[in-house]
């Protein structure tokens, strides 16, 4: 997908590994102190998606799902710079738009801040959280 100099694409070949790393382990409020293993890790199993200005990558979210029932849509960001332009509404076109996205009989996702712009696309707070459970063994990766 290209649009005004813009690019979105799901190759992970082209992801900027040491962007991304340091978007969430420095920027996100939700994976402070990551290490980039992890991130590395959490890439090599999800369906992800990069913005890119030209040939730099400026956005990023991936997809936790088995492409049948299921996806869990995290780590969604826009760089700084580059907010304001409707990117981050834009890959949420892509990502709720992709053809092996289609037909999933449930989405998540967790925010602290953005329910706006997710609302946009059908979510909702969940319609019966009693059936939902978590387990979050720590709160934030141990400072490095």
């Amino acid at each position: 997908m290209k649009k005004n100099g813009f690019s979105i694409s799901t190759d992970k070949a082209k992801l900027n590994i040491t962007l991304v790393h340091d978007y969430l382990c420095n920027e996100s409020y939700w994976a402070k102190n990551i290490p980039v293993d992890i991130v590395k890790k959490s890439i090599e199993g999800s369906f992800c998606f990069g913005v890119y200005h030209q040939d730099d990558q400026v956005g990023f979210a991936r997809v936790i799902t088995d492409h049948a029932t299921f996806a869990y849509l995290a780590d969604v960001f826009i760089i700084e710079k580059f907010r304001g332009k409707g990117l981050s509404k834009w890959m949420m076109e892509a990502i709720m738009g992709h053809p092996d996205l289609q037909g999933l009989r449930r989405w998540m996702l967790a925010t602290k801040d953005a329910h706006y712009l997710y609302a946009k696309f059908g979510f909702k707070p969940l319609d019966k959280p009693e059936r939902i459970m978590g387990l979050r063994p720590f709160e934030e990766y141990p400072g490095g």
